[in-house]
């Protein structure tokens, strides 16, 4: 009688959404019920129903640091597989997120063959255990089945696979959504996965560069259904400005907040009747083409002046005390785009304005790193380059300073951190590239 009598307080605070703690070993999945999400359409409209209530998606991907993401005002996180799904589950239900919960597939450029259907038919097995484990979850909203299939790939046999999985979870669980999850968009794509993929609640986007031209794209190729962006943030290391020697040009935090902000009001605001909302990437931090292209987040665990920004997005209104903001970066006198080159060992100046909105004081960090060789497709794992000693000269002062460049030729990017008080933190980088050394 004691703990039915415990169980059945539980179960009120639950529905009041009253969060309460999870012992040492428990999961939250095991002591609460369900919470349904449906997508019903009116009016020419679509709109997520969770628990019978409208719900928009403020997202974003990652599994780290989700009491920040709470208190920044978001309300979902995504991840790309079930890797540590009870814990993300657990931590996410206790902050008041909701999860998009991603089932990884095999994908055609990393070998696997959507030909050979005893392959087909084991993926699907090992997805059903999956969807079995996690489908009672109260923090689970979406299944996000496979991300980027269609990366690079020739076979379309792939979305009668998806749907396959599609079709099973909702016979499994049909107490949550379902989606897949695409690279881009296009004609072709969107009328194969709606010919080929039925059973989808909605179609799932990564897009950056773009984003904020996607509600008239989609109607221009033909998709007028509901959509959600899994993927956006910063413009792609593939679709950006380049030195004369390739190197791509990755935007300062500064520049980076503002387009956030350009983008989420245009390609997913501007669409109301479409877009159910979308999930940031990156609410964390990863090598991709560099330490700090993608991330919101330092490799030390300091917001951005992005995490403000994102704040802002889902909460209407700024943080109390917000990060630096960089303002110019220059080196030699030259920006970013005019492709500086050096000799081996030269003295360079270097010039960084930057704003704090208080006067406060600064710490600011310096960092020479190898152009990244080690490149990969669709967020695939890299590995971060090995930093340089940085000779300095002549000391250096808050946002001036001098220093030698290697003296092995090649292509070099100078990292800067600005980070105020409060922990938060303006970065950008300059490529450069040290020349043989004549004979």
């Amino acid at each position: 009688m004691r703990w039915a009598k415990i169980s059945w307080m539980l179960a009120i605070l639950g529905l009041l959404g009253v969060q309460y703690p999870v012992l040492a070993g428990e999961s939250i999945g095991s002591k609460q019920s369900v919470i349904p999400a449906k997508l019903v359409k009116t009016d020419n409209a679509w709109t997520i129903l969770r628990n019978g209530e409208p719900y928009f998606i403020k997202g974003a991907g990652g599994s780290r640091y989700l009491q920040k993401l709470a208190q920044s005002g978001a309300n979902s996180v995504r991840t790309w597989s079930t890797d540590d799904a009870q814990r993300i589950l657990d931590e996410a239900h206790q902050y008041g997120l909701t999860v998009m919960l991603g089932l990884r597939m095999g994908k055609e450029r990393h070998g696997f063959d959507y030909s050979d259907k005893e392959a087909v038919a084991a993926q699907k097995a090992q997805i059903r255990e999956q969807v079995l484990k996690y489908k009672d979850h109260p923090a689970l909203l979406v299944w996000g089945i496979g991300n980027e299939l269609d990366l690079f790939y020739t076979n379309t046999n792939v979305w009668y696979a998806v749907e396959e999985i599609a079709a099973m979870i909702k016979t499994l669980d049909p107490h949550h959504l379902v989606t897949t999850v695409t690279a881009g968009i296009n004609k072709e794509k969107a009328a194969l996965i709606t010919e080929r993929v039925p059973s989808i609640d909605y179609l799932s986007i990564n897009i950056y560069g773009g984003l904020e031209n996607l509600p008239a794209d989609l109607l221009e190729i033909g998709y007028q259904g509901p959509y959600v962006v899994t993927e956006w943030g910063p413009t792609g290391h593939w679709e950006i400005a380049k030195t004369d020697w390739g190197a791509p040009i990755e935007q300062s935090s500064t520049e980076k907040a503002a387009i956030y902000r350009k983008r989420y009001e245009q390609g997913i605001l501007a669409a109301p009747k479409r877009a159910l909302g979308s999930y940031a990437f990156l609410w964390g931090q990863k090598q991709e083409t560099t330490p700090t292209w993608y991330g919101v987040f330092t490799e030390a665990g300091k917001p951005t002046e992005v995490v403000d920004t994102l704040s802002y997005l889902w909460r209407g209104q700024w943080p109390t005390q917000r990060a630096p903001s960089i303002s110019a970066y220059t080196l030699g006198g030259k920006s970013a785009t005019q492709s500086l080159r050096v000799k081996p060992g030269q003295l360079v100046s270097v010039e960084l304005s930057y704003t704090t909105g208080d006067k406060e004081e600064v710490a600011i960090q310096w960092e020479i790193l190898p152009e990244s060789t080690d490149i990969k497709a669709g967020g695939d794992p890299e590995r971060r380059p090995k930093a340089r000693d940085i000779e300095f000269v002549s000391g250096h002062q808050p946002g001036h300073m001098q220093f030698k460049v290697p003296v092995q030729p090649g292509p070099y990017r100078l990292f800067v951190y600005v980070e105020n008080a409060a922990g938060k933190v303006a970065n950008a980088n300059f490529p450069f590239f040290v020349e043989q050394a004549m004979e």
